[in-house]
């Protein structure tokens, strides 16, 4: 038998209170939000694809900075992976028996940090270093992600905000090491037949 750890007593009162005003909100909103919580993550692959096609046009380096961006993202989704199989915490819907918009996982899938949220902070970080236009749009897309994801009932507030955090903090670290020498990994690539990612031809 596994030992979950329930996290219902740090703000379950809050996310009962965002559970409850969802279920007696209008239809539309709700199923606005639930699409955006499921489907949301796109827009930063779409972000990060145009990022990438403008730095072509300002030079291998600005392009290097660019591509790093999906990767930092997938170190992000790794970190805040071992976190949630370090704590092991059931699901609010799981742990205070609500109804939600978003149908309760099964046991086993932990709450803790949420995965959406720190992928969408891992983002949109990254991308600021990138643009900070497209980073601006991606701040306000993942904190609308992580509210998503708690209105819909597939987390605490606190799953969320830890996400933003391991998110952001990996992507800060990743981004800034990365800032310090790129010219040479631009100029190791650029000798290679993947050039023509770096710049446009």
């Amino acid at each position: 038998m596994i030992l979950a750890f329930d996290g219902s007593s740090i703000d379950g009162a809050a996310y009962t209170d965002v559970v409850n005003l969802a279920r007696h909100s209008p239809a539309w909103l709700d199923d606005t939000v639930s699409a955006w919580a499921t489907y949301g993550l796109g827009l930063f692959a779409v972000l990060m694809l145009i990022g990438w096609w403008r730095a072509r046009q300002l030079g291998a380096t600005a392009s290097v900075t660019a591509l790093a961006v999906p990767f930092v993202v997938v170190v992000a989704y790794g970190v805040n992976t071992g976190l949630k199989l370090l704590v092991r915490e059931d699901r609010p819907c799981q742990s205070l028996h609500v109804t939600t918009l978003e149908a309760c996982p099964a046991p086993g899938d932990w709450s803790f940090p949420s995965n959406h949220a720190a992928i969408a902070a891992a983002a949109a970080v990254a991308l600021l270093f990138v643009s900070r236009r497209l980073g601006a749009v991606a701040v306000v897309a993942a904190c609308a992600m992580a509210a998503s994801r708690v209105w819909v009932g597939a987390h605490y507030p606190h799953d969320v905000v830890v996400g933003i955090a391991v998110g952001a903090l990996v992507a800060l670290l990743a981004m800034a090491a990365l800032r310090r020498s790129p010219q040479a990994l631009a100029q190791r690539i650029m000798a290679t037949r993947l050039r023509p990612l770096l710049v446009a031809t």
